[in-house]
């Protein structure tokens, strides 16, 4: 606006010009801007110079000045007023797109769309497709698409980037609409074939749907910064730069800044960040007021003064500038000249000032590389597999269809398997019972917010399994339906749908999908479907029946290229399960791409056999590795738990990185060391920290020297005292390099299990909760392995280490509490309805071993949970029982309820 522009002129043209509120006040009242015209008004303004001239000379005389400063100050503001001016198109480039020129790409001397053309009919005759005439029909019209746009550049950029990441060894796969487009397979981009699964390339691009396309690449997330410096060298910084994210404040951290101001006491601060959900900063006193788990919190309210007003009001401001962790913008070589640019902090990454919002409005070319970590777990696992076996797995030719695949997702075993692992989708597989790749994808896409909140899971469950018809609103819709047995799921299935009703073709039925999640739209597209649908010949009964049914699907279902996109890992992951499972939990466990804690995979690789192996400085690298255990089938003590059928057993070493406090540089020390003949060997050569080695000892890393964890300790002790002083104290030895003992006791078991869960956050050594066990017996908890067994509609009591807890949005509004329990022998999956946060929901959320009261539900035969009525912190129960005798537990769990104290 003009006003801005001259109160700038008037500040920097003479800062002494006088007042800057006397100047901005004159500049108000004598800029004459017409508030219905705007800007308009002020240009005109602008463009008088007789009128600047006048206005300029009352604005110097207001502040003081001769007149004749006038004209210096009419100069400065239109010299400002000039710099100010920008022109979309020119200079920033909108209205076009600026793709890498196609030199960079393969093209050579060729147009980028003969270079397409040419690179998809070669990867036609690779992949075996030169003999089916349906796919050279699908893949010149994919072209012709493409060239109606001009975007062939884009996929040869995209294909580039893909064929990089791949020769660096790196994992790399598409996910999104783009993997519904032939093309895009052909040149390497996309794994699955999207005519064998029936994909549209509408959904992804079409000649109705003037915008740019959009193909997401997942690689390893261990590895991504790789492949953005990977992308600088191909293309030139010139061309790249990543997108900047914005961040906003929501409660927590609103809460530890706020804090912070108010010179809080730090420790204080984090126990009330950490008290509150993920929610909005605006909403914290609502929630205090309204949240059960809150309560203890919520009475302590007024000690925190001004504090619950400032987090409200710092709700959704910026609270700093990040690297957007995936966008990554490639242009040609005037890039630098269209989109301000700044190194990131950290690794330097030129960054644009724009947000993904502000780059998609601009035109510019943004690609997506998100870091997926289940990526980078399962090469972590092919590479165990081949550095152990010398075996060379690759799981992008894994055969679909593998029995003991399909029979470990059947029984719902699926931790730590990608996509399925959640206690809903556990739930999800055990009710479907998946036994095709389909079935993955048809689960994948049911398991999202808009088809559980439109009850598409319950309809399709019972038309699977025979226990209600397959209907079609028209033997038309039948191809499109039957896969789904006449449910729909897929938002390809809607395209189709209208396309066949109304004779529109599939780019105008994709753009009508898109319209019906607008309500402003759903009217007049209701009338056009009517209409033209009654041209084609069908009856008012059958428009009205499958307009209700687009109407309610078309907006929540699920993008069936996404799905199988997403399927792919889905399977390798849990083909890697079933067939090399020691090598899956070593990725996973270095990786931690899944939404359990580490304990929760240990205790599932026991479950399955797979031995767990001590942390031992000698045997454990810096990731965790796998180790041949038996060969014979003969198993040691450890892994007494493995199959015993002769095959070889891999064990599960753990890592040398998951020592709490060590650094990246330590842990590759210790491990280049290795072997150590001796602990006065392992203290000179790996030079540890003394706090370091003190908690190896604790966790039996240290146990190959001889001696007990605590003469170790003592050992270390002397060690670094004797480093300190300069003085070269030999330790006494015996028997060599076995350390002597020096007749300290050792730790007992529960004080080797409690430095497990502190130094590693793991309880390696056995369950934590195999010390309860008699316990539980004495109090009648029936365990996860024998839940399988309990019918429907039984009240039981269930124990366990708690290993998460969620409040998911779901279809009827309510809020439930979902958590997860961990005993040893299976997952036991709890939910809280509302009528009972009152009393459990404080426990729920603040204990970690939990003892629960409930009721078993269940939906199939590998579909069960316990709905919970009451719920105990189970560490106060044995304190109870070591006090107070069983009497005493028995009058806790029979009390009357109570949340303060957790019982119920």
């Amino acid at each position: 606006r003009v006003r801005p522009v001259l109160s700038n002129a008037v500040r920097y043209a003479d800062p002494g010009l006088g007042p800057v509120a006397d100047v901005l006040d004159a500049a108000r009242r004598l800029v004459p801007v017409d508030p219905a015209k705007g800007l308009d008004s002020g240009e005109a303004w602008l463009k008088d110079r007789g009128a600047m001239l006048e206005t300029a000379e009352r604005i110097v005389e207001a502040a003081g000045f001769r007149r004749d400063t006038a004209l210096r100050l009419l100069d400065q503001t239109q010299a400002t007023a000039a710099e100010c001016l920008v022109d979309p198109e020119d200079d920033l480039g909108m209205g076009s797109v600026h793709f890498p020129e196609p030199h960079l790409v393969g093209a050579g001397r060729r147009t980028a769309q003969r270079a397409l053309a040419s690179r998809a009919t070669a990867g036609m005759v690779l992949r075996g497709y030169d003999r089916r005439r349906d796919y050279w029909e699908r893949m010149h019209r994919e072209l012709d698409i493409i060239a109606h746009h001009g975007f062939a550049s884009y996929f040869l950029t995209v294909a580039q980037v893909v064929d990089d990441v791949r020769d660096m060894g790196i994992r790399v796969a598409a996910r999104g609409s783009g993997a519904g487009s032939l093309v895009n397979h052909l040149l390497g981009i996309a794994h699955a074939d999207p005519v064998e699964h029936g994909l549209l390339m509408e959904r992804f691009l079409s000649k109705e749907r003037v915008v740019l396309p959009d193909i997401d690449v997942d690689v390893e997330s261990a590895r991504r910064l790789e492949v953005y410096r990977a992308i600088i060298g191909r293309f030139g910084a010139e061309r790249v730069a990543t997108v900047a994210m914005p961040e906003t404040y929501r409660v927590r951290h609103a809460i530890r800044d706020v804090g912070a101001a108010l010179s809080m006491d730090p420790a204080e601060i984090d126990r009330v960040a950490k008290s509150f959900p993920h929610i909005r900063a605006r909403d914290a006193r609502a929630a205090l007021e309204g949240l059960p788990e809150l309560r203890q919190l919520a009475g302590e309210k007024e000690k925190y003064g001004r504090l619950w007003e400032l987090v409200e009001a710092l709700d959704a401001l910026p609270r700093g500038v990040a690297m957007h962790p995936c966008g990554v913008l490639l242009s040609d070589a005037s890039l630098l000249n269209r989109t301000p640019v700044m190194p990131t902090s950290g690794e330097g990454f030129p960054m644009a000032q724009f947000d993904k919002d502000d780059v998609e409005d601009l035109g510019l070319l943004k690609l997506d590389v998100l870091g997926v970590r289940m990526q980078s777990a399962m090469a972590h696992a092919v590479g165990e597999v081949e550095r152990a076996t010398g075996e060379r797995i690759d799981l992008d030719a894994v055969p679909d269809g593998d029995p003991a695949t399909y029979g470990l997702i059947r029984s719902t075993e699926t931790l730590g398997c990608f996509q399925i692992e959640s206690p809903g989708q556990r739930d999800l597989v055990g009710r479907l019972q998946p036994s095709t790749f389909h079935d993955l994808v048809v689960d994948i896409s049911l398991f999202r917010p808009g088809p559980v909140a439109a009850d598409m899971v319950r309809p399709f469950i019972e038309a699977r399994h025979g226990r209600a018809p397959v209907r079609y609103p028209h033997p038309d819709l039948e191809e499109a339906l039957k896969g789904t047995y006449g449910v729909v799921v897929f938002h390809e299935q809607v395209i189709d749908i209208v396309s066949v009703l109304t004779g529109c073709g599939r780019g105008e039925a994709d753009r009508v999908r898109r319209g019906l999640s607008d309500p402003e739209s759903q009217g007049r597209i209701k009338v056009w479907f009517a209409q033209h649908a009654a041209a084609r010949g069908y009856d008012a009964e059958t428009i009205q029946r499958t307009w209700e049914i687009v109407e309610a699907f078309g907006s929540y279902g699920f993008c069936k290229a996404h799905a199988v996109a997403f399927a792919v890992p889905t399977y390798q992951s849990a083909w890697l399960k079933a067939h090399h499972p020691a090598a899956f939990y070593a990725g996973l466990l270095t990786h931690d791409p899944g939404m359990y804690p580490k304990r929760l995979l240990l205790a599932d690789a026991r479950r399955r056999g797979v031995p767990v192996l001590p942390l031992d400085v000698n045997k454990s690298g810096v990731a965790h590795r796998i180790e041949l255990v038996s060969d014979s089938g003969e198993v040691k003590e450890v892994a007494k738990d493995a199959p015993k059928d002769g095959r070889p057993v891999w064990g599960l070493r753990l890592a040398l990185s998951d020592v709490h406090g060590i650094s990246e540089a330590e842990a590759e020390r210790i491990a280049e060391g290795q072997p150590y003949a001796s602990l006065l060997d392992f203290w000179e050569r790996a030079r540890p920290s003394r706090p370091l080695a003190g908690r190896l000892a604790q966790v039996g890393a240290l146990d190959a020297f001889g001696a007990n964890r605590r003469d170790l300790q003592l050992h270390l002790t002397e060690l670094h005292r004797g480093a300190r002083g300069g003085r070269g104290d030999q330790l006494p030895l015996s028997g060599g390099r076995r350390t002597a003992s020096a007749g300290l006791p050792d730790l007992t078991e529960p004080e080797k299990l409690s430095a497990e869960l502190g130094v590693l956050s793991m309880d390696a050594s056995r369950h934590l909760m195999d010390d309860h066990g008699t316990f539980l017996e004495e109090l009648g908890v029936v365990s996860a392995r024998r839940l399988r067994e309990v019918r429907h509609g039984e009240t039981v009591l269930v124990a366990g280490a708690k290993a998460a807890t969620q409040t998911p949005p779901i279809r009827s509004g309510r809020r439930v509490i979902f958590s997860t329990l961990d005993d040893g022998t299976g997952l036991v999956d709890l939910a809280f309805f509302d009528d009972s946060h009152d009393t459990c929901a404080h426990t729920v959320f603040h204990s970690w071993l939990l003892l629960v009261r409930g009721v078993v539900q269940r939906r199939g035969p590998r579909s069960f949970s316990v709905v919970g009525s009451a719920a105990w912190n189970l560490a106060d129960l044995l304190e109870v029982r070591r006090e107070e005798g069983l009497e005493g537990v028995a009058a806790r769990l029979a009390a009357p309820a109570g949340n303060g104290s957790g019982a119920a």
